[in-house]
């Protein structure tokens, strides 16, 4: 059992240190490039803790395995909402901007909906496949480019009120510090964070494997909370850190490069039908999960402690209800 357990227990040790770098050095870069921390979230971050599942649906696509392939990607999704920002907002509640509402949650949103309806009806070909990625690719961009303007602006008004308060008081023009550092700080929390998933993930599945567990329910809970657990370290880190944008941002930003990114990038690959199992049951439930967290954060701009509890209970109940 050793085989087991130690990947499991070097895996939990690696995500936790990962996550604490990561969030560090993600926030310094935000404001080395002007951005927004909830960008940075939203990109680098969401990118970067969803690469465990960009490797393992890959990897079990192109093992003729849809089940785990398909049903991590949905699962991961489904922890994102219920365990990630439950957990987190445990913690510390998850303040949400107007700006990611508006924009961010109503994409992760449209995004779900439109993979529901989609896996229902055709199979995931290389179509699709392209379509996801192109469409992701053009959101990043966009995201980017709005919110570079908008702080750009917003530093230009502050500027100008110092300005006419005390001509003393205007910025100097200095030097930008220098953005190294920080990006090789998040860029290596980052590879802890992968290592770690990936150990975790090899333990888990080992596990689930020697109890003779089906295909399909490894993929959407063992296989979808190991490779989610990046998300999970990173998200609490930033909790703890009372980076909400952060947290948020990850969240939302790693269910739409799931979908978009991951599913697409496995439908390139290894184009599969989404088995029927998932999209009677978990496909949907993803959706409806999508549209309360939505609710949720519209409510006062933020995810409080008490829905905190009302989302890790409803993943207690899913697990509960998945489980053979």
């Amino acid at each position: 059992m050793l085989e087991i357990w130690l990947p499991i227990a070097g895996g939990l040790a690696l995500l936790v240190m990962g996550g604490d770098l990561l969030v560090r050095g993600a926030v310094r870069v935000a404001e080395r490039l002007g951005v927004s921390p909830l960008v940075i979230g939203l990109t680098l971050v969401g990118f970067g803790t969803s690469m465990p599942e960009l490797v393992t649906s890959v990897q079990a696509a192109l093992s003729g395995a849809p089940g785990i392939a398909w049903g991590n990607i949905v699962g991961s999704n489904i922890a994102n909402i219920l365990l990630i920002a439950g957990a987190s907002a445990m913690l510390f509640p998850i303040a949400v901007t107007a700006p990611a509402l508006r924009r961010d949650a109503m994409v992760m949103l449209a995004v779900a909906a439109v993979f529901v309806a989609l896996a229902a009806l055709v199979p995931m070909g290389r179509g699709i496949g392209a379509a996801f990625v192109l469409t992701l690719a053009a959101y990043v961009i966009l995201t980017i480019r709005n919110d570079r303007a908008a702080t750009a602006g917003a530093l230009r008004d502050k500027e100008i009120a110092l300005e006419a308060l005390d001509p003393g008081l205007a910025p100097v023009a200095s030097r930008r510090a220098g953005l190294l550092v920080p990006l090789l700080l998040a860029l290596g929390g980052l590879a802890l964070v992968i290592g770690g998933g990936a150990a975790l993930v090899r333990g888990a599945v080992a596990l689930a494997q020697s109890f003779a567990i089906p295909e399909t329910v490894i993929g959407l809970t063992i296989v979808a909370v190991g490779t989610s657990m990046p998300e999970l370290v990173t998200s609490v880190m930033a909790a703890i850190r009372r980076q909400g944008d952060v947290a948020f941002g990850n969240i939302v930003g790693s269910n739409i490069v799931n979908i978009l990114g991951i599913g697409g990038v496995t439908a390139l690959i290894a184009p599969l039908p989404v088995p029927d199992a998932i999209t009677r049951f978990d496909a949907p439930v993803m959706l409806g999960l999508s549209m309360l967290l939505v609710l949720l954060a519209a409510t006062g701009l933020r995810v409080s402690r008490r829905e905190g509890a009302l989302l890790l209970s409803g993943y207690a109940i899913y697990l509960a209800v998945l489980w053979p």
